[in-house]
């Protein structure tokens, strides 16, 4: 597999990361460039075995000891460097984005599986000793943020109704993302206000950046 550089980000990558903290910032980073680059995978697949077996390097990659990892790609070895023992929420979002290759269409289950997956790196950012609430706090936010995304990206209205219907339908954890990972709550703020305009693009409007400095200051 080729190396590419890393796929530019969208501006409410960029505020999530300005309001993350310095142990947050370099590892959401690359988790981010990860999800760009298996979002143009599936994006350019047109046959799924084809874009199966690009995820499935992925994967591979993941899975191997860092010294048997290929080096000279930048996400991968931003991985190696900030994800060393946390990669199994990494091989997550690659399930995940292999859920929209095989597919034949998004429905219930598929939405479900695709938030759950993509998302679950949100709470691998968290401490390794957060409390089950915390983690569980985490996931519902990254589901969101997931779904949400997604939702702006798809042309079909009903796989677009199928994404929203699920990020609405995720259960809200108790408790508040704070902290260092406040930028985590600008990425959930601006999905449950996309989500809640029917699927529309994060930063789209005059409000987004208002809601983000509201979920950064005072977060859900």
């Amino acid at each position: 597999m080729t190396s590419d550089p890393p796929d530019p980000r969208p501006p409410e990558a960029e505020l999530a990361l300005a309001w993350s903290g310095p142990r947050v910032r370099a590892p959401l980073s690359v988790a981010l460039q990860l999800d760009r680059r298996l979002a143009r995978i599936v994006a350019r697949t047109q046959e799924p075995i084809l874009g199966q077996m690009r995820l499935a390097w992925w994967r591979e990659a993941l899975g191997k000891p860092v010294t048997e990892r290929p080096k000279g790609d930048a996400v991968l070895d931003g991985i190696t460097l900030h994800w060393h023992g946390r990669e199994a929420a990494l091989v997550a979002m690659v399930d995940a984005w292999e859920v929209l290759v095989t597919a034949e269409g998004i429905g219930p289950d598929e939405a479900e599986r695709f938030g759950t997956g993509r998302g679950a790196f949100f709470a691998a950012l968290g401490s390794d000793d957060a409390a089950p609430e915390r983690a569980a706090r985490l996931a519902a936010a990254g589901r969101r943020w997931a779904l949400a995304d997604a939702a702006a990206g798809v042309s079909d209205p009903a796989e677009r109704a199928v994404l929203v219907d699920t990020g609405l339908g995720v259960s809200l954890a108790s408790g508040r993302i704070r902290g260092e990972l406040r930028g985590l709550a600008v990425l959930e703020a601006l999905a449950l206000r996309a989500l809640r305009r029917g699927g529309r693009p994060l930063m789209e409007g005059r409000g987004a950046p208002l809601a983000a400095l509201r979920a950064s200051i005072f977060p859900v």
